[in-house]
C-alpha cells in the first residue's frame, strides 16, 4: 500500500515527538489540523487527495514566510526565525520550486504563444497566466508568476 502525503505528515509527527523535536512537532501539528480541517469544510468529509494535501502545505508554508516577513518589520527577531524555521520543516513536503532562470522560460514561452494568439494589452496578462498556470502549479508562487508575467509585458 502506497503512503499518501498526509500519512506520511503524520508518521512524522509521531517520529518528532518521539525525538522530543518542538518544533517540527508544532509544526506537523498545526498542517494535520489544517488538513483536517479542510477535509470536514464541505457538506460531507471526505479525505484529500496528495494534491489537495500539497496545496494545504504550500498554503502553510506561505503563512509562515508572511509571518515571518511581519516579524522581522515588527523587530522581533526572534519569531521571524522560528516563522522561517517552520517554513523550512514545511518546504521539505513541497516539490522544489522553479528557478528564477526556469521561470523567465515558461513565462517568456507563454507571452509569445499569447501573442500569436493575438492577446494584447491588459488582456493578454489574463491569456498568459491560463497558459502559465498549469506549468508551474505548485513550483512557483502566483505573486511571483504574475510579477514575471508583468514585467515581460512591460519589457
Amino acid at each position: 500500500m502506497t503512503t499518501t502525503l498526509k500519512q506520511r505528515l503524520h508518521d512524522d509527527l509521531v517520529t518528532a515527538m518521539k525525538s522530543r523535536d518542538e518544533l517540527r512537532s508544532a509544526t506537523l501539528r498545526l498542517t494535520l489540523t489544517a488538513i483536517t480541517k479542510k477535509e470536514v469544510a464541505g457538506t460531507t468529509a471526505r479525505e484529500l487527495s496528495d494534491d489537495e494535501v500539497l496545496k494545504v502545505i504550500a498554503g502553510e508554508a506561505k503563512k509562515r514566510r508572511e509571518a515571518a516577513e511581519a516579524f522581522a518589520q515588527g523587530n522581533r527577531p526572534a519569531q521571524a526565525e522560528r516563522e522561517l524555521a517552520e517554513g523550512e520543516v514545511l518546504d521539505a513536503y513541497l516539490p522544489k520550486q522553479l528557478s528564477d532562470e526556469e521561470l523567465v522560460g515558461i513565462v517568456s514561452a507563454a507571452v509569445a504563444e499569447a501573442r500569436a494568439g493575438g492577446a494584447e494589452g491588459p488582456r493578454a496578462m489574463g491569456a498568459i497566466m491560463k497558459i502559465v498556470n498549469p506549468k508551474v502549479a505548485g513550483l512557483a508562487e502566483g505573486g511571483r508568476v504574475a510579477a514575471e508575467v508583468k514585467k515581460q509585458l512591460a519589457g
